[in-house]
């Protein structure tokens, strides 16, 4: 009788092993799931910044400062190893704010801002970094979901054992986290 109460119990700490390893695995999948949608935005936006450009160079020739800057962090985000988190968002982040240069292009070409192709761009743009944001949150979501149970009791037993590493959060850059200064002044003080 104790042979049997012992298999059992041994069998019941096999099951609970397994089933704690495989919700490990599971939630780790999910945070890799967010980020590479979050690397499909990118590519989604680094797919339409060329077609902004072009669309841009025609009325401002002499911005040519601000699209050389976007072309080239747009060129060195393709060039990041996916793996690269860190480098990847940082440049992301970059050219997010080069891209606010390209918005305030628009504002001093009327013609430009009438354009139907530039304002299906800007609208497709303005979609996709919604798409980036949110994602962003989805992946610190999953992030704080998976380093929850790497820190929960008996799950860290079975992470330490089989050597799962918690995942880095995304922050916000510091440059956005500013308050905004606002005047209501005559000149703008």
């Amino acid at each position: 009788m104790s042979i049997i109460i012992t298999i059992i119990i041994i069998a019941v700490l096999i099951f609970m092993w397994i089933s704690i390893y495989n919700g490990l695995v599971r939630t780790r999948m999910n945070t890799q799931e967010t980020w590479s949608q979050i690397d499909v935005q990118l590519k989604r936006r680094n797919d339409l910044i060329p077609n902004l450009v072009e669309t841009v160079k025609g009325y401002a020739n002499f911005e040519q400062g601000t699209l050389e800057k976007v072309i080239g962090l747009r060129n060195q985000i393709a060039q990041v190893p996916n793996a690269n988190h860190d480098e990847k968002m940082e440049l992301s982040d970059q050219l997010s704010s080069s891209l606010k240069g390209i918005f305030a292009v628009a504002e001093a070409y009327p013609d430009l801002k009438a354009n139907v192709q530039y304002s299906q761009l800007m609208e497709e743009l303005t979609n996709t970094e919604n798409k980036i944001s949110y994602s962003r949150q989805l992946f610190n979501s999953s992030t704080a979901n998976y380093n929850g149970k790497l820190q929960s009791f008996p799950t860290n037993i079975v992470a330490k054992v089989h050597h799962f590493e918690p995942s880095e959060f995304l922050e916000t850059p510091t440059a956005e986290k500013e308050v905004p200064k606002v005047s209501f002044g005559p000149d703008g003080k």
